[in-house]
């Protein structure tokens, strides 16, 4: 099986990312592993304000959703960006 590729972000998608950060507890967050970042008591994300604990997770479930909280701003910014060249560009041709 061939590893095809995602469809595209629609624009709805990237609105509802938009209000979803927007009502998130503030950042930055960061993954705290139980005996790979500190000893004694559990994993949990700091965040800025009360801590998150997960259960269920897997060690990189927890990282990712700490690293995505941080990094989706910039990511949400330079899909646009590009989308916004790109439509610059067809225009011009």
């Amino acid at each position: 099986m061939q590893n095809e590729l995602p469809a595209p972000v629609s624009q709805e998608q990237i609105d509802l990312l938009r209000e979803l950060l927007q009502s998130l507890t503030p950042g930055p967050w960061k993954s705290y592993i139980e005996g790979r970042d500190h000893f004694g008591g559990d994993s949990f994300v700091q965040t800025g304000g009360e801590d998150i604990y997960i259960s269920g997770n897997t060690d990189s479930d927890q990282d990712f959703i700490a690293l995505a909280r941080n990094v989706m701003p910039a990511l949400l910014a330079e899909i646009e960006k590009s989308r916004n060249e790109s439509a610059q560009l067809q225009e011009k041709a």
